[in-house]
Parts: C-alpha cells; sequence; structure tokens
C-alpha cells in the first residue's frame, strides 16, 4: 500500500461526509416541530396520526454510515452502505380489544459493503448497521401485558440485544460490541439473536418490586440453517424461522437504586446476569482424539464439548445532573447531564474465541450552548482472546516453525459527538481506533505470515432519520 493511501482514504471519506452534510443542511439549529412535520406533507401526517389513534403505528428509521480507514487493518479506504428500517407496531387493545396485546414487526433493507469485513477484520464491528446487502425480515412476535404492566410475555422472532447485556448509555456509540457485545456475537452459533438476524423465542419479564426486574428468555439456539458460509447467507432474509436447535436459555436481574451525593440522588443499576447454550461447540484447540489441531499428523478437525455458558453483569450510573433538576426515577442517558456505564462478560476458554470481554465508557448531555439535546461520549472496549486459541497459535508456530503472531486480545477506543439537527434526525461524527484486530491475527497481504494485521484508525459520520 503506497504512503499516501491514508490521505486518499481520509480525503474521501471527507467528500463523503460533505455530500451527506450538504444534502441535509447538517448543524443548522433544530427547531420545535415533530419529524413528521418536515419529512412528509400534512396530509401524509394526519392519515398516519389518524391510523394511530386506532392503534396501528407505522414507523421508519433510515441508518447511513460514511466511514473511512485512514491507517491500519488490510487495506485504506472509505465506504458508504446503510440500512432502511420499516415497522408496524399494533395495539391489540385499540384495534380488536384485546386487553394488553400488541403485535411488533419490523424488517431491514441493507444496501453496501462494511469497513469490518473488508478493511480491518476485526471482532468488534465497527458499525452496528454493517451486514451483508439484503431484503430480510427482523422482529415479529406477539407481546402481552398482565397485572398492570408488572407481567410482560413476548413469543415469535425477536432479538436479545435491546434488553439483555445492555444500558442506556451504551446506545449512544456507534460500534456494533456497545450494542450486542463481541464475547456474544463471536462465541454464539451465527451470532446469536441480534442484528441482523433474530431467531424464535419467548421472553417473560416481570416487576417483582419497585425497583427489581426479571428477565428471562428461551431462544432457539441457531438463526440460521447448517452449512458453509456467511451466516447471513443461510438465514433465508430473515424467514428462517428455525425452532428445532438446542435452545439457548439467558436471564437477568436489575436492580434500579439511588446514591445521594452532594444533596443529590443520582439514579443507577446494577444487572448480573447468565446464559447457557445447549448445543455442541468446537474445541479451541484439540481434536477428539485429545491432539492439537496444528498438529499435521491429526485429523485436524475440533473435538466437539458439550454445552456452552457465559456470566456477565452491568452497572449505569448518573454521574452529574445540573443544579435543580428533578430526581429521575431511573436512568436516563438523554437529557442534560453525565451518565457512565461498564460491563463484564466470561466465558469458557476451551470452547470460545473470546473468554473475558470488558466496555465502558461516559455519555454527556446538554454542553453544547444553545444545543440542549445534542451528546457526546467516550467508550472502550476490551476483548481477551481465549487461552486455547494463544495455545493453539503456540502449536502452530511449533509445528509449522514459523514465526507467525499469536493472538492476544482486541481493544477499541471511540469517541462521538451526536448532533441533534432536527427532532427525529440526527448527525453523528466519531473517531475509533484498534489495536490488535481480531487479536493480532496474521496479515493476509503478508505473503511470510510473520506479522499481524496493523491497528486500524477509523473516522466515521452517521446520518439517522426516524418517522
Amino acid at each position: 500500500m503506497s504512503a499516501i493511501a491514508p490521505t486518499f482514504a481520509l480525503r474521501r471519506l471527507l467528500v463523503l461526509a460533505a455530500i451527506s452534510l450538504a444534502s441535509t443542511g447538517a448543524f443548522a439549529g433544530a427547531k420545535d416541530e415533530s419529524a413528521a412535520d418536515w419529512l412528509f406533507p400534512k396530509w401524509f401526517n394526519e392519515w398516519n396520526d389518524g391510523l394511530t389513534n386506532k392503534g396501528l403505528n407505522f414507523g421508519a428509521a433510515y441508518i447511513a454510515d460514511n466511514i473511512g480507514n485512514v491507517s491500519g487493518g488490510v487495506s485504506r479506504g472509505a465506504i458508504h452502505f446503510g440500512r432502511l428500517d420499516l415497522s408496524v407496531d399494533a395495539d391489540l387493545d385499540k384495534l380488536v380489544g384485546w386487553s394488553g396485546g400488541r403485535f411488533y414487526a419490523n424488517g431491514f433493507v441493507i444496501y453496501g459493503q462494511g469497513l469490518s469485513r473488508n478493511y480491518i477484520h476485526n471482532l468488534a464491528t465497527i458499525s452496528e448497521i454493517e451486514a451483508l446487502p439484503d431484503r430480510r425480515l427482523y422482529n415479529a412476535y406477539f407481546e402481552q401485558s398482565l397485572f398492570n404492566d408488572r407481567l410482560n410475555i413476548r413469543a415469535g422472532q425477536q432479538a436479545a440485544d435491546v434488553e439483555f447485556f445492555d444500558s442506556e448509555t451504551d446506545d449512544l456509540f456507534i460500534n456494533g460490541t456497545f450494542g450486542w457485545p463481541a464475547i456474544k456475537a463471536t462465541n454464539l452459533p451465527a451470532g446469536g439473536p441480534a442484528p441482523p438476524i433474530a431467531v424464535p423465542g419467548i421472553r417473560v419479564k416481570a416487576v417483582v418490586a419497585d425497583d427489581i426486574t426479571v428477565f428471562g428468555a428461551v431462544f432457539n439456539g441457531n438463526p440460521t440453517r447448517p452449512g458453509d458460509g456467511d451466516p447471513q447467507t443461510r438465514d433465508n432474509h430473515g424467514l428462517a424461522f428455525r425452532v428445532n436447535d438446542p435452545p439457548w436459555l439467558i436471564g437477568q436481574v436489575h436492580f434500579d437504586y439511588h446514591l445521594d451525593i452532594g444533596g443529590s440522588s443520582l439514579a443507577g443499576n446494577f444487572t448480573p446476569g447468565g446464559w447457557y447454550h445447549f448445543g455442541d461447540f468446537d474445541s479451541q484447540r484439540f481434536t477428539a482424539g485429545g491432539i492439537s489441531l496444528a498438529d499435521p499428523t491429526g485429523s485436524g478437525i475440533p473435538a466437539k464439548l458439550r454445552g456452552n455458558y457465559g456470566i456477565y453483569a452491568v452497572v449505569e450510573q448518573t454521574l452529574w445532573r445540573p443544579p435543580g433538576a428533578a430526581t429521575e426515577k431511573t436512568v436516563s442517558a438523554s437529557i442534560p447531564g453525565v451518565t457512565g456505564f461498564g460491563r463484564i462478560a466470561y466465558s469458557p476458554p476451551d470452547r470460545n474465541l473470546i473468554d473475558l470481554y470488558l466496555d465502558g465508557g461516559v455519555g454527556f448531555v446538554g454542553f453544547t450552548p444553545g444545543r440542549s439535546l445534542d451528546r457526546f461520549g467516550i467508550g472502550m472496549a476490551y476483548m481477551r482472546i481465549s487461552g486455547a486459541a494463544r495455545s493453539l497459535d503456540v502449536d502452530t508456530q511449533i509445528f509449522s516453525g514459523n514465526q507467525s503472531p499469536v493472538r492476544s486480545s482486541e481493544a477499541l477506543l471511540e469517541v462521538i459527538y451526536e448532533a441533534h439537527i432536527k427532532p427525529g434526525w440526527l448527525i453523528a461524527p466519531y473517531f475509533q481506533y484498534v489495536w490488535r484486530p481480531s487479536g493480532g491475527i496474521p496479515n493476509p497481504n503478508d505473503p511470510t505470515g510473520t506479522s499481524r494485521i496493523g491497528d486500524a484508525a477509523v473516522f466515521g459520520i452517521t446520518t439517522t432519520i426516524r418517522y
């Protein structure tokens, strides 16, 4: 790669960003109006409002990413890709008199190519919307609320990333690991039930006390049918509806609390949880005969290990609110102030590529004069390559006689500013830096196989419009 490649990539990114900003008139002052007022004509909004009043709400969200990798990775360049999310939300009480009933479905139209897949080869996907181009069904489920909403049961095709192992503050960030942590996306079959693939399942949420909520769910354990290649190509556009694979169970307990600091009552929450998968998983180092997968005298076929599990915990805390702010019942990452979060997870090293995961970050809201809704955030994540996988790399060195890289960990930093241009319209420039992509795997551009993929510096800008 020539010395001018990073400069060219950055220039191309700036051109793409300029086009995006110019086409939307970005960074103008936000106006006091609804998104519908400026997106569609009055007659259309009135028609849609009429349907909503009857219990049928149609929604749309468009996300466009312009991202450039200016150093490291496997190649440099800038790309544009996006996702259109179309949804229908039916209040069954208003529609047919079914008290507490709800139906929700949405689908994706995805276009473009992803930066992680084509330019960096890292574990924590640079953009949460990165996926293969496709038109696919995502969620399609029924929901029933009982006992004044203290018990909620959801059944159908759904995802786990919104409610499990999640916080409000991490939703600010673009990198996919802050939505669905890389330890789950990497260790579970086909990445588990998270964008862009949801799976059939049943989720139960129970408010057992004013400050304690229990979540539990059972999902089909594999979103896609068996086969080779990318799992997204084996999901039949989100229509696979698999129910016969070994199940995946996940549960957590969410505790809300308040800390009295300096005369202020600051909300916080703590959520421990865990999961278990009943399927078979490949050994990260050994064959069924107990010899290294790198040993040329062996079969090279990983031993099958029965079952898999993980434990995790999330903590989120309001760190500061402006003087005179009302006491909030739970943490909110969208009102003026400062919030922070931290998450940790562990899975056994013999059958998982990542055995330890850590992330955390801080979000600031309302610190830009005249822009009370704008947010700024700094987040970091760390993924440790399991001891079994690292040992396999050492075995590979021994049996091949080559000094190939030994994986250790991947880490990343993200800095983002989210500007609220108008209601429902966001522009978010950001920077990410990735250390040791995929833990330090060999660089495919190095014919000797002795050097790893270089650390990557990424600049991006995301445009989001919601109706």
